[in-house]
């Protein structure tokens, strides 16, 4: 990594651990910083804290004291989910003292190309495809996921080489907190209204996306979905070279689709039913990637045969397994309708559906037209009856109620057909049976491996 001396002998204060805020606070300690690291769980039951302090910093523990800013920090590097209307962010802004993020960190001592990928939905599994398409078939380098992704950038960036590259995921949350950031390649997947609470308005969310370009200049790509108008709008602010993406025309210098090919540039690379994950939006997701793959020098074979292969990220609608002619399909990160939505249009096979969970009040009349090639629903958990009244609303024809998602797949199994698609989307959140959308995934995939070894052991 680069040695940068910004922050040697100032005075930082960490505020918030977590993953972000361990590898930033021993980062700066690298980087000769004094820190302070400030977290809201007391001391007892912090292991982070107690860490840190071994490795020689201060720590303050049990709250976030506004006192703390009386003693003339001259960063502040937040926990990304610490929203801004925390007293003691609102203090440190009042103050004029510059508060980050760990990103903007791991991006000052970077010393490889960095792709960044943001966006409303998509952001994980186009940045999971980038890397696998950058890293298959390499000579020389790898490419390095961080981020949102789960890896702190912080902790990346200390072990890359010039050669390298840095695939770095970015929420909203993250890129507010930077300032001189500027990827090589932005991505900007689409872009909804999302995250309101934390930003206040879809204007100061957008501006926050739009943070991932400011600091490019003509030398930089931003790539970015052609069929949303307001991308196209945002996208003549940018400084960088504007590679676009469309399902729906014909781009000049970008990636779209003419009858069932994916073209480069006017090169074919691939058609579009040869990409494994399904749906449309895992098409633009696809595009973007190869769009950042041939920016990064990468050859349309392998491309093809990556793409090809992709199974998507793990409870993404991640392909799981195919038996006896029945695919299945773990979508556990489907915590609304609007993901289940897009999940289903991704299939024209007759789908077994599995969903239900936590219940927020909410109807599911919108998942009603999108139940047509779903010929069988399987339902648990808070939502049962409302997801039932849904299906019968939709006239599919048989459903049925269970206890939750692992007695599900016995049953998916006798209701389903070769040539089917069994799917769990839930379309709810998982929190009244399962500790996070992972474990109600991973209980999933455990059911069908169980499912297939009874079976065998049967026969």
């Amino acid at each position: 990594m680069k040695n940068v001396t910004t922050y040697k002998n100032k005075k930082v204060l960490v505020l918030g651990l977590a993953l972000s805020g361990v590898n930033a606070a021993k980062l700066l300690h690298k980087l000769g910083a004094l820190v302070t690291v400030n977290d809201y769980k007391s001391f007892e039951d912090n292991a982070e804290a107690q860490e840190l302090l071994e490795d020689g910093m201060r720590v303050v523990t049990g709250g976030h004291p506004v006192e703390l800013l009386d003693e003339d920090f001259e960063f502040v590097v937040k926990n990304p989910g610490i929203m801004y209307n925390n007293p003691i962010v609102a203090k440190a802004m009042e103050k004029g003292i510059p508060v980050l993020t760990e990103v903007q960190l791991a991006y000052e001592v970077a010393q490889c190309p960095i792709v960044g990928i943001t966006g409303t939905n998509g952001k994980t599994t186009t940045t999971t495809m980038i890397a696998d398409l950058l890293n298959s078939k390499q000579q020389r380098g790898k490419a390095y996921v961080a981020g949102n992704i789960g890896t702190p950038a912080s902790l990346v960036v200390q072990d890359v080489a010039d050669e390298d590259a840095i695939i770095m995921e970015l929420s909203s949350f993250q890129l507010l907190g930077t300032t001189t950031f500027k990827p090589h390649i932005a991505v900007i997947t689409n872009i909804y209204s999302a995250h309101l609470d934390y930003h206040g308005t879809r204007e100061e969310y957008v501006a926050a996306k739009m943070q991932i370009t400011k600091n490019q200049t003509e030398e930089d790509y931003l790539v970015v979905n052609w069929d949303q108008p307001e991308l196209r709008e945002l996208a003549l602010a940018s400084k960088a070279t504007v590679i676009p993406f469309s399902r729906q025309e014909m781009v000049e210098n970008g990636v779209f689709l003419s009858g069932e090919t994916i073209y480069y540039l006017n090169e074919p690379i691939m058609n579009k039913k040869d990409i494994l994950v399904p749906g449309e939006h895992n098409l633009e997701n696809a595009m973007a990637a190869i769009a950042v793959a041939k920016l990064m020098g990468q050859e349309t074979p392998v491309i093809k045969e990556v793409l090809a292969s992709f199974a998507g990220v793990k409870h993404r609608t991640q392909f799981v397994k195919d038996y006896k002619g029945r695919k299945f399909y773990n979508d556990s990160k489907a915590t609304n309708t609007l993901a289940t939505i897009n999940a289903l249009n991704g299939f024209t096979q007759p789908v077994i559906l599995v969903a239900g969970g936590l219940d927020r009040g909410n109807d599911f009349d919108d998942l009603v037209p999108h139940l047509k090639q779903v010929k069988g629903m399987i339902v648990y958990g808070e939502t049962a009856a409302k997801l039932t009244q849904a299906g019968e609303e939709a006239g599919v024809p048989s459903i049925v109620t269970v206890q939750n998602v692992e007695a599900s797949v016995p049953v998916a199994y006798d209701m389903s057909e070769e040539g089917d698609v069994v799917l769990l989307s839930p379309a709810c959140a998982s929190w009244n049976q399962y500790r996070s959308f992972e474990v109600r995934g991973d209980a999933f995939i455990d059911a069908i491996e169980q499912l297939i070894a009874n079976i065998e052991e049967g026969e």
